[in-house]
This record gives structure tokens, C-alpha cells and sequence, in this order.
């Protein structure tokens, strides 16, 4: 992530979540974070709120250290596949979740 001049901090309201995410992804998000020293969540919060503004997260370094990370886990997505992904079929020896009932 790309550090901005120090400013004072901004409280927010943090909440739980179980967003569900493709796997090579999320292993490629938690060693970025792991090796920029941020959590999970402060990692996505910065990602998105530089999204929203049309700007780059990343610096060209950490875009090498990201190209590193996908390779050693296989992450061959692309941007353009980020409209066509769709949950692989349940293994058949394993008995499909059903799904929870809304509130």
C-alpha cells in the first residue's frame, strides 16, 4: 500500500464479516498483508478506498511482490475473469450445504 503524509487517525466502526472469496485470492491477499505488517481487513480497506477514488494501490515494487505471490500459488485470474467466475461443483462424496435462511 502506498503510504500517505502521517495525518491524525479516524475512528471508525469496524464490523464482522463472512464474505466468501476464491482461494488463491485470499492466499495472495494474506501474504501482501502479512508482508506489509497490516491485517486482512486493513489491507482490503485500503485496497477499496483507493478503489473508489480511481487510484492505484499498490507501488511497483509491491506489484513485483504480488506477481511473486500468484505465481507460487497459482493465481492465474485476471481482472476480466472477475465477471465470469462461478463456484466449482461440490465434490459428489461430499454433501452440498444448504443454504441459510435469511433474516
Amino acid at each position: 500500500m502506498r503510504h500517505e503524509p502521517q495525518s491524525e487517525p479516524v475512528e471508525v466502526e469496524r464490523v464482522q464479516t463472512g464474505v466468501r472469496i476464491e482461494k488463491r485470492i485470499l492466499k495472495v491477499l494474506k501474504a501482501v498483508a502479512e508482508l506489509k505488517d497490516l491485517t486482512l481487513g486493513d489491507l482490503l480497506e485500503g485496497i477499496v478506498l483507493h478503489a473508489f477514488e480511481g487510484k492505484a494501490p499498490f507501488s511497483a515494487q509491491t506489484l513485483k511482490e504480488i506477481e511473486q505471490f500468484k505465481k507460487l500459488y497459482g493465481l492465474t485470474l485476471r481482472a476480466t475473469d472477475s465477471h465470469h467466475l462461478r463456484e466449482r461443483s461440490e465434490h459428489p462424496h461430499t454433501k452440498a450445504r444448504s443454504p441459510r435462511p435469511r433474516k
